[in-house]
């Protein structure tokens, strides 16, 4: 199961990068429920073996794509987001206090904690996309206008997956033309 969870991770992210044509340097949320990916209850079967295996396939993707990845944390942590510090630096986000463990915080925010090149954990971010894997909504931490996606991967493990990019708001009237390369 690990394997097949860690290529469904790289699948979607890749699929995902693809549709949403993310640049270097973008930010890609990710939101997680290890309990879901196992076909359990959110927050009942947190699970750092699968967390890792999904966070092994997300992180090689982003990096053959030079794109950051941010770990939403669960409520418990007020969905706070783990992030490399040199995104944190680059984009002068705060830094707040807070160690994720399996049941504070989730699985992969804690093996993102512990793998990322010097994580940090900040409040609030403004990402490109996003996957949402077992509903643990990450549409917070999205730029307006947020856009669902459809990928050929709509699970990981036993989770449902849900996608979206974000696009520039749309200003004016029905006079007003649009740059095709920001919708």
């Amino acid at each position: 199961m690990l394997e097949n969870v860690k290529q469904e991770a790289k699948d979607a992210l890749e699929e995902l990068l693809q549709v949403s044509k993310a640049k270097e340097g973008q930010l890609v949320i990710i939101g997680c429920s290890t309990s879901e990916v196992a076909g359990q209850k959110i927050g009942t079967y947190s699970n750092v073996d699968l967390a890792k295996a999904i966070f092994d396939g997300l992180y090689e993707v982003a990096k053959s794509h030079n794109v950051y990845l941010g770990i939403q944390c669960c409520e418990h942590l007020n969905r706070s987001i783990i992030v490399e510090n040199s995104y944190a630096q680059k984009h002068n986000i705060e830094q707040v206090n807070v160690i994720p463990q399996p049941k504070a915080g989730g699985s992969l925010a804690t093996v993102a904690f512990k793998e990322f090149d010097e994580a940090v954990a900040v409040e609030e971010v403004k990402a490109d996309c996003g996957i949402d894997i077992g509903g643990t909504l990450i549409g917070m931490h999205l730029k307006r206008v947020a856009v669902p996606v459809r990928l050929k991967t709509s699970k990981i493990g036993q989770a449902n997956i849900i996608c979206a990019r974000t696009r520039a708001k749309f200003v004016g009237g029905e006079r007003a033309i649009y740059n095709e390369d920001l919708m």
